[in-house]
């Protein structure tokens, strides 16, 4: 090699990659990975289809063993490695995989619970289905172009012509390099209804097309939850996520699960709901069954632990939390009919499937047509023998050159007169004039047939629209996959998986808290530790939070789960909060998030929350109750009722004031609104205040107590304090003007 020509084939290394890497991507792009618009089949599906009909595996044939079509495959047309072909060729014959499968298996072919466990090929056998005719049918009738094998030792077709829109009915999935495709499965009947409609209206819109495509259709009986305005815009983009959810019944109190989304295990399933239940986040149930058998290829049972559970709650949990509801994404990317990968929505790819459908008819037709002329000529040629067979014989028998003469004495074509040459005597002998007139006629009739066919748009419209409608009526059958609207999926909270017992929480004057299971314990009677002693107790349940109210009107919650058991003393209530600095615990409350509490100040003012509006997951709390100068929050309460209750509010100054408890306004946050009326500039100085509240009905008894004196005022004695809210309230007998606290007595 001269060094000139060494130089000129050096090239930058950069651009040298660059190609190599592009012509890689392209290869897998078009060669491997994404599916082809006309059959709706990847190269190496088309070959191993190709292959078994090269065999003679049409569905009428007898089963061959799978390893002689791999084998094929990879010898002739695709030299990858055998189990990748055997693989693609598995999936063709799964019907749980395919909605309409290409392949009929005998033997091992995989399980919906485990499509990976399909036996070798050497032990399969495996032939075309009925509905593989839709792509081979018209294969040797010039309507598609061929290509050479990867030797050039053979050809094999580019594209099968297929006669329905099969990129859409069996789907496909398939990584490229720098794309993918994700391609549902549909029904045949709702593809070729909308391709019939796009073909007779071509300016046709999705919307319309989604009144015969109402959506995928999967080879499983689970449902689709996706609205049907995310399914059309999904046809319109192209690409967008599908949800499909089991279906389930109760049968005798249990969950039986009877059809579990695409590609979705029964034993995973069960496995992940097991794994749950030993984690002990699913305490409603008791045991799992899988009862699938042939005929009930899906059976699994959910035995829930009484007959008080929320069976439809539980089911949510697990669609939330499980395959029993998976999403899967849609991506309509194929190679078109100009050879180039895109993202099509569903009017391109049915209008450019026509287009391919109508090119591959006017091949069939042309073809059928040039074999028909043919055809006229050598009978035109042969009649001409017949009325002539004698003068015929006689140049074949005495001429040296009888084709030359032949096509000079009766103005023949070569190829007629090799037609006449090559038949036999005794064939020319027994010949009708009869037949061959006959066989002209009807030949010339097709001639005439296909001509005005080629020649019209609207025949030939026709003519698809009538095979279309012939393939639907052959090979169709129903939705398998319902679209229904249903319950968004919600797991379980915390605090719902947890067991509901009575629990009594305890917290003491140093803010050590415990919780004590029941409700029959007296917490004054708990061992406490050097100078510290009882100061509140809340009773709830162990699936509830523990709310806590401190001196500058914050709130926190601690899940009551979480708390130490009170056969010890219990821990700083700090190490699981983070007060303000000299703050102290002023309430404890539990109950249901809807409980009504009342919280207030000692200036007199107050109003009526929810124990939901003082949850909050900061350690630092939430901003609850807005104190004013100088003043301190009183004790909050829990409210059972507001429409009969009374609120009681008495100053240290024995001023006493009662009036409806729904004359509070309700707020999540703030001041709130006057109870009662003290000078604001005597509670900064801390010279009067509010000693306390009381929600009492009008069978209660209020004890007001004075130093050592008390007072019993009863539901007649209290009416003589009813007042408007925001009063000053009427002054206490003789002796109780220096009010210390106020209690409830029942």
């Amino acid at each position: 090699m001269s060094s000139t020509n060494y130089v000129d084939e050096q090239q930058p290394l950069s651009q040298f990659t660059e190609q190599a890497y592009l012509n890689y991507s392209m290869y897998v792009i078009l060669d491997r990975a994404l599916p082809n618009i006309g059959d709706g089949l990847k190269p190496v599906q088309r070959r191993i289809i190709y292959a078994m009909s090269e065999l003679g595996l049409r569905a009428s044939a007898k089963f061959k063993k799978s390893a002689r079509t791999v084998g094929d495959v990879i010898g002739k047309f695709h030299p990858h490695g055998d189990s990748a072909a055997y693989e693609a060729m598995v999936l063709m014959a799964q019907p749980f995989t395919y909605r309409y499968p290409l392949v009929d298996g005998q033997g091992n072919w995989g399980s919906q619970d485990d499509p990976k466990s399909f036996a070798a090929m050497r032990y399969t056998e495996s032939r075309m289905t009925t509905f593989s005719e839709v792509l081979l049918d018209e294969l040797a009738q010039g309507t598609v172009d061929w290509q050479l094998n990867f030797d050039g030792s053979l050809e094999e077709p580019k594209v099968l012509p297929s006669r329905a829109p099969t990129i859409l009915l069996n789907g496909t999935t398939g990584i490229a390099v720098g794309m993918a495709t994700d391609i549902p499965p549909h029904n045949l009947r709702e593809i070729i209804g909308a391709t019939v409609h796009l073909l007779s209206n071509p300016k046709a819109t999705t919307a319309e097309l989604c009144e015969f495509v109402k959506g995928p259709d999967f080879p499983t009986n689970a449902e689709i939850i996706t609205p049907l305005e995310e399914i059309r815009k999904l046809y319109e983009l192209g690409k967008g996520s599908l949800k499909m959810r089991a279906v389930w019944v109760k049968e005798e109190g249990d969950v039986v699960i009877t059809a579990l989304p695409h590609q979705v295990s029964g034993a995973k399933v069960l496995e992940q709901i097991a794994a749950q239940m030993q984690a002990k986040k699913l305490p409603m149930i008791a045991d799992l069954r899988d009862e699938s058998d042939h005929e009930n290829p899906t059976r699994l049972v959910v035995v829930p632990r009484s007959n008080r559970v929320d069976l439809e709650a539980v089911m949510r949990h697990l669609f939330a939390t499980t395959d029993l509801e998976r999403s899967y994404r849609v991506n309509f990317n194929m190679v078109g009919i100009d050879g180039r990968p895109a993202v099509k929505p569903l009017v391109k790819v049915l209008s450019e499937w026509l287009s391919f459908r109508q090119q591959t008819v006017r091949r069939r037709l042309q073809y059928r047509l040039d074999w028909v002329d043919r055809r006229l000529h050598l009978l035109e040629g042969l009649l001409v023998a017949f009325l002539n067979l004698d003068e015929v014989i006689h140049i074949i028998r005495t001429e040296d050159r009888p084709k030359a003469e032949l096509m000079a004495r009766f103005s023949l074509s070569e190829e007629q007169a090799n037609y006449i040459l090559d038949t036999r005597l005794r064939q020319l002998a027994r010949l009708e004039e009869m037949k061959i007139r006959s066989e002209l006629t009807e030949l010339e009739k097709e001639k005439n047939t296909l001509e005005s066919i080629l020649n019209s748009e609207r025949k030939l419209k026709n003519l698809i629209r009538k095979e279309l409608l012939a393939v639907a009526e052959q090979y169709g059958d129903d939705r398998r996959s319902p679209i229904v609207s249903r319950e968004e999926a919600v797991a379980f909270s915390q605090s719902e998986l947890l067991s509901s017992d009575p629990i009594t929480v305890v917290l003491s004057e140093k803010g050590w808290v415990r919780a004590a299971k029941g409700h029959d314990m007296d917490p004054t009677s708990l061992t406490y530790k050097a100078g510290d002693r009882f100061r509140f107790a809340a009773w709830g349940k162990s699936n509830q939070n523990a709310i806590f109210l401190d001196s500058t009107g914050r709130s926190y919650a601690v899940p009551a789960h979480q708390l130490p058991s009170a056969r010890g003393q219990g821990e700083p209530l700090t190490g699981k909060l983070n007060p303000p600095s000299g703050a102290e615990f002023t309430g404890l409350l539990m109950g249901d998030n809807s409980q009504k509490v009342l919280l207030a100040s000692d200036a007199g003012y107050g109003f009526v929350a929810t124990l939901g509006d003082m949850l909050t997951k900061n350690r630092a709390g939430k901003a609850c109750l807005t104190l004013p100068k100088g003043a301190r929050v009183l004790a909050p309460q829990l409210l059972d009722e507001l429409d009969n209750a009374l609120l009681v509010a008495v100053s240290n100054e024995g001023r006493l004031l009662m009036f409806p408890v729904s004359d509070l306004p309700v707020m999540s946050r703030g001041k709130g609104n006057k109870i009662i009326s003290v000078p604001s500039a005597r509670v900064a100085e801390r010279e009067e205040f509010v000693v306390g509240v009381a929600v009492v009905s009008t069978r209660q008894t209020i004890k007001v107590l004075s130093g050592k004196r008390h007072l019993n005022l009863k539901a007649k004695d209290l009416e003589h304090y009813l007042g408007e809210r925001g009063r000053r309230g009427n002054k206490l007998p003789r002796g109780f003007q220096k009010v210390e606290a106020i209690e409830v007595v029942s």
